[in-house]
Formats: structure tokens, sequence, C-alpha cells
């Protein structure tokens, strides 16, 4: 029984691959950037209890397709009612197929179904990577609405193996993450001022 390529995957590997080789010039196949792992990233309020950490624990599983690792204090803040080794946080890293796979949910379905969806900020973090806030997780199809209790914003990031951020950022238009136009950017800047 052979294994499905995600499609994402296969069109990087058809579609971009060339077109970034034509683009750039690259000589050789392997200077061509690609993405290696994607982060997903929650905070956990102070004053959650188990069972909303456990509720956390499976939207996130939900959404990624792996088990999250749960984020622990270091030290005790008393001004943020943080004990030392309260759990703060949980986060999944997906590489390979399954990273394809949540790219690809991210992408066609679930940033899509955002109202008054214009595209997302096209800023880079100088690496090449990018990093990508959601306010509510429940735009993911995954997450059953009437059983969530607290809304929780994700953390996205997508590690590329770009060398600047205009690589990065010609690696993930190619693959089709919907950034603003530079006019709309400038647009929405001026309307909130």
């Amino acid at each position: 029984m052979s294994k499905k390529t995600p499609f994402l995957k296969q069109q990087y590997t058809e579609q971009v691959v060339p077109a970034l080789v034509k683009s750039r010039g690259y000589k050789n196949i392997h200077e061509v950037p690609k993405i290696t792992k994607i982060s997903i990233n929650t905070g956990i309020d102070a004053e959650a209890d188990k069972n909303q950490i456990a509720d956390i624990q499976r939207d996130l599983a939900a959404i990624a397709g792996q088990k999250p690792v749960l984020s622990k204090s270091k030290k005790a803040i008393s001004n943020f009612k943080l004990r030392q080794g309260q759990i703060v946080g949980a986060h999944v890293t997906l590489r390979g197929d399954r990273m394809w796979d949540f790219l690809y949910r991210l992408l066609a379905v679930a940033l899509p179904t955002i109202r008054d969806f214009r595209g997302v900020g096209s800023k880079l973090d100088g690496q090449g990577n990018y990093n990508l806030g959601i306010a509510d997780f429940t735009i993911f199809p995954e997450i059953t609405v009437e059983n969530v209790k607290k809304a929780m914003g994700l953390d996205i990031t997508i590690v590329t193996t770009a060398a600047s951020d205009d690589e990065g950022r010609e690696l993930l238009k190619l693959i089709g993450v919907p950034f603003r136009r530079v006019e709309q950017h400038a647009a929405a800047k001026n309307n909130a001022a």
C-alpha cells in the first residue's frame, strides 16, 4: 500500500521549485528554499483548571493532528499569579506530511472562513521565517464550536531554509499564502490611524 503525497507537497515539487529556479537562477536544486517545520503555540491562562487544560490539549491536537506538549513556567512571578512549574502554554511542532497537511488546511480551509479576510501581513522575521497570529481558533473545521468554553488564540510559525525575507516571501507566495497587497496594507494602516 503506497502512501499518498500531500497535495501541497506535490505542488511544491512540481510547480514551486521550478518557478523558484527560473526566477532566482539557482544552479543546484538543493539551493531552493523549503519549509522545514511549522510550530503552533498557544498560551494557557494562569487560573486554568485541569479540565480547561485538557480541553485546550484536545483542541490543539485536533487542529495539528498530533499531541501537543505542555509548557511550564521556569520561575515564580507573584505579579502574574504564577508559580514555578505551573502550566502556561501548549505547543506542537509539525514536520513532514503532517506539516504539509496542516498548511493546506490553514491556507485552503481555515483562513478563507475569516469574515472580511483581505490577506495576511507580508512581514517576515529577517531570516525567511513567517509568523502568523490567529485570534480565534474556531476557524478550523476540526473544532466543534458548541464544545468550546473559552476562546483561544494561536501563534503559527512557518520556518523555512530561505536566506532572506525576499526568498522566503516568494516561496510562501508561490505555495499559496494569501499576502495582502502593499496598497491594501497601507490603506488598512491609514484607516486604523
